[in-house]
C-alpha cells in the first residue's frame, strides 16, 4: 500500500514540476501580438493574393499595424475604400492611390496572325515559351494556352475562342498582378484606371524590325514614330522599334490613335467620336 501511495505522490510531483516548466516556459517565450492586426485582417478582403507584397492578408495587416506610415501600404484588391478603413482603425492618414487595372498587350488574334504550324505538346504557355517561338511567326505574341487564365483567382480573365487572345473583365479585375507572373512573354501590364476606366495603350510587344514585325503581324507597332510626333505632352517614346505610351503622362487625347497606320495603338471605353459633316 505504501508503495502505491509512493508512486502516486511521486508521479503527481513529476506532473506538477511539468507544468511549473511549461507555465514559465510559456512566459518566457511568449510572442505578443497586437489585437489591432486582427482588426485589420477583419477588415481586409481576405483574397490572400499577394499583390501587396507581403505573404498574404495577415502579413499585410502585421505590416500596416507594426509601420509608422502607411505611405507604400496598398492594398490592390481592396484599394481605397479598404486602406480608407485601416486608415481609420490605426488613427493615421493615407493617401489616396490610382487604381489600375491589367491591360493586354497583344492583339495578334487569328484574323492579325496567320499560323504557320501547330504546336503538339502540352498545352501550357510556359512549357511552349520554352520550346519555342509560337505557331505564329510573331515570337512575341500571345501563345494562347490560358495560364493566365489560370492563376486568377477572381475570374477576372478568360480565353476568346475565336481570336484565342485573354480579355479582361474590368468590373473584376482587382490588379492582383498575378496574370502578369504567369505570361512567359510578359504581354500583361498593370496600368492606371483612368477617369470613367478609360485607357490609351501601345497593344504590341513586337520588338523586330518594322519589316518583319508587319510581316508577323498586321497590327503590329512598326515604330513609324507618327504617334510620338503627334503627342504634345511628350507620353511616347520609341524604342527598340516599338511604342510605348506612359500613362502618367498620357492625357487621353487619343491623337496618337488615329495616327497609327497599324492600329496598333488600343483605346477603351471611350465614347464614339462623331464624323463631321461637310456642308455641300
Amino acid at each position: 500500500m505504501n508503495t502505491i501511495l509512493l508512486s502516486v505522490i511521486i508521479l503527481g510531483g513529476i506532473g506538477f514540476l511539468g507544468v511549473l516548466i511549461l507555465y514559465f516556459a510559456s512566459k518566457k517565450f511568449e510572442v505578443y501580438e497586437d489585437s489591432r492586426i486582427i482588426q485589420i485582417q477583419n477588415i481586409l478582403p481576405a483574397a490572400n493574393c499577394g499583390a501587396c507584397g507581403f505573404p498574404g492578408c495577415s502579413g499585410f495587416a502585421a505590416a500596416t499595424v507594426k509601420s509608422s506610415s502607411l505611405d507604400g501600404l496598398h492594398c490592390p484588391v481592396g484599394g481605397n475604400a479598404v486602406m480608407t478603413r485601416i486608415a481609420e482603425t490605426l488613427g493615421q492618414n493615407v493617401s489616396q492611390v490610382m487604381q489600375q487595372i491589367a491591360v493586354v498587350r497583344c492583339n495578334g488574334s487569328c484574323e492579325n496572325r496567320r499560323r504557320i504550324n501547330k504546336y503538339d505538346g502540352e498545352k501550357t504557355c510556359f512549357i511552349a515559351s520554352g520550346l519555342y517561338g509560337g505557331e505564329t511567326p510573331c515570337s512575341f505574341g500571345c501563345l494562347g494556352y490560358g495560364d493566365c487564365t489560370k492563376v486568377c483567382s477572381f475570374d477576372a480573365i478568360r480565353m476568346n475562342d475565336e481570336t484565342r487572345l485573354p480579355e479582361i473583365d474590368e468590373e473584376k479585375c482587382t490588379a492582383c498582378g498575378k496574370c502578369i507572373k504567369a505570361c512567359p512573354k510578359l504581354l500583361i501590364e498593370l496600368r492606371k484606371q483612368g477617369p470613367k476606366s478609360r485607357r490609351i495603350y501601345v497593344s504590341c510587344v513586337n520588338k523586330d524590325k518594322p519589316a518583319v514585325a508587319m510581316k508577323a503581324c498586321k497590327v503590329s507597332c512598326i515604330s513609324c514614330k507618327k504617334c510620338e510626333k503627334v503627342c504634345s505632352f511628350e507620353a511616347i517614346i520609341i524604342e527598340n522599334n516599338l511604342a510605348y505610351i506612359d500613362d502618367n503622362k498620357c492625357r487621353l487625347c487619343r491623337k496618337c490613335v488615329s495616327e497609327c497606320p497599324n492600329y496598333a495603338i488600343k483605346e477603351l471605353n471611350f465614347p464614339i467620336k462623331k464624323e463631321k459633316v461637310e456642308n455641300i
